[in-house]
């Protein structure tokens, strides 16, 4: 199953979770050291939707945000 919106087309995207040690020098600590990087993805948050297309019921994959927004008509 492809992850991707069907109305606005957002799509995984990839980024870093980055570890770190020690307190912060705000906090009144030496600082903070990073211990670690890895490779993540940000996964969008993708809703199966029945909707009408042209009057006809279509399944969508669409996502939370074109939801809210409202930019798909929810089929009965």
């Amino acid at each position: 199953m492809a992850r991707e919106c069907d109305i606005c087309g957002k799509k995984p995207a990839s980024g870093r979770t980055i570890a770190r040690r020690g307190m912060a020098k705000s906090k009144g600590g030496v600082g903070q050291r990073v211990t670690g990087k890895s490779l993540r993805r940000f996964l969008p948050n993708i809703q199966p939707v029945n909707a009408l297309v042209d009057g006809k019921k279509k399944k969508l994959k669409v996502c939370a945000k074109c939801l809210k927004a409202g930019k798909v008509k929810k089929a009965a």
